[in-house]
């Protein structure tokens, strides 16, 4: 007789660990540049702009879900783009994306040599940062496989920390830096938000890693996208209390990321480990981006291997290396750029889908014009807003 076959851990778990796939490809470095726009703009307005752009977002997520099930083969946001969109519809995906990946590397960049400083004292922020640069490029040419999946335990982990942190400080939280609302600052939260919510690049993961299970598929995109709504109010409530308004107007500009603030005005200890995950989830979602963009290069476009490493690192080298910009404001303009453009491409892709896809959905929204176009004049108003602060 057979010996009956016992169920896989990942087979049992396919429901856990879809759930905790996408959570750890929303949930990144983003949140460690939300406490302090939203201290700038408001925590009680900042808190509402947080509720509302991520609810927008478990909706749209939910839209590239149902895009994702009405098709057959597995792609990513190019792929969907060319099948429902056309060719104009892949180069507008194909502009997205490397907008967000330099976006991302170069605040990784920025971040680690920051928090790296802040954890040793010694040297220069961008003497860390040419160090991180050099150790990831060694790891990309080498071509070993990023280590994305770690920042499932990584950012958990580090705002475990923020909690304790603000636990051991609590009887000397700055709830003053929560209540007002500066209206000057009501749209310096949008870009950072915006980057800290993106995630559809984990929405086709889910689909492969559910298998069979694809009917769980709605339930696993809510869970996943809503989580972030509250670890972001949360940490961004910590945070602020436990650093505060003022003190962050006297940092310098790359200074002003969470966990460096922390080193600097909470327990020294607690600080320098937030500082350690924080440089260990860059670190990990660094080569993530990375091998993407060079596989971009190499296999869209057929380029040397080298060639398409050199075009995928020197940009942000060089942005973070002339100080071009700074942690915030590289997360700010990515997240409403690219963002914005992803977006709006998934709003069409949607409406698309309903008509040309090629099998049956295991969820159905609807048609969703209203709330479509609604995200749509958002998306695009925020494009606007930040390409005209640059011209």
């Amino acid at each position: 007789m057979p010996k009956k076959e016992v169920p896989s851990f990942f087979n049992r778990n396919r429901f856990a660990i879809s759930i905790a796939t996408l959570m750890g490809i929303i949930v990144g470095a983003g949140i460690l540049g939300i406490p302090y726009v939203i201290a700038k703009a408001g925590y009680l307005y900042g808190l509402i702009i947080i509720i509302l752009i991520g609810l927008a977002y478990v909706f749209l997520d939910l839209f590239y879900g149902e895009v994702v099930l009405r098709t057959k083969k597995q792609h990513q946001l190019p792929g969907y783009a060319e099948k429902y969109l056309g060719r104009k519809g892949k180069i507008i995906a194909g502009i997205a994306m490397p907008i967000a990946v330099y976006g991302a590397l170069t605040a990784y960049l920025i971040g680690v040599g920051q928090a790296s400083f802040a954890i040793f004292k010694w040297g220069t922020p961008l003497l860390y940062t040419i160090v991180f640069f050099l150790i990831c490029t060694m790891i990309v040419l080498g071509g070993i496989k990023a280590m994305g999946k770690a920042e499932l335990f990584l950012i958990p982990l580090l705002l475990l920390v923020v909690i304790i942190i603000g636990i051991v400080s609590f009887s000397r939280l700055d709830y003053s830096s929560l209540v007002p609302w500066d209206i000057r600052y009501s749209f310096l939260p949008y870009g950072v938000l915006i980057f800290a919510y993106m995630g559809f690049a984990g929405i086709p993961e889910v689909r492969e890693v559910l298998g069979s299970e694809t009917k769980k598929m709605k339930k696993v995109i809510i869970i996943s996208a809503l989580i972030p709504i509250v670890l972001y109010a949360l940490f961004a409530f910590i945070v602020i209390g436990a650093v505060g308004l003022d003190n962050f107007e006297l940092l310098q500009p790359n200074e002003r990321i969470a966990t460096v603030a922390l080193s600097i005005y909470s327990h020294p200890l607690l600080g320098i480990l937030a500082n350690l995950l924080a440089v260990l989830a860059m670190f990990t979602s660094f080569l993530t981006n990375a091998i993407a963009l060079k596989e971009v290069y190499h296999y869209d476009y057929k380029l040397s291997p080298v060639l398409s490493i050199f075009l995928t690192l020197i940009v942000p080298l060089l942005v973070s290396v002339f100080g071009l910009t700074t942690f915030l404001a590289v997360l700010g303009f990515t997240g409403a750029v690219s963002g914005g453009l992803e977006g709006i491409l998934v709003v069409l892709m949607y409406w698309r889908a309903r008509l040309l896809g090629d099998r049956k959905p295991e969820y159905v929204l609807g048609k969703q014009r209203i709330l479509g176009t609604a995200f749509m004049l958002m998306f695009l108003f925020g494009i606007i807003y930040s390409l005209r602060g640059i011209f």
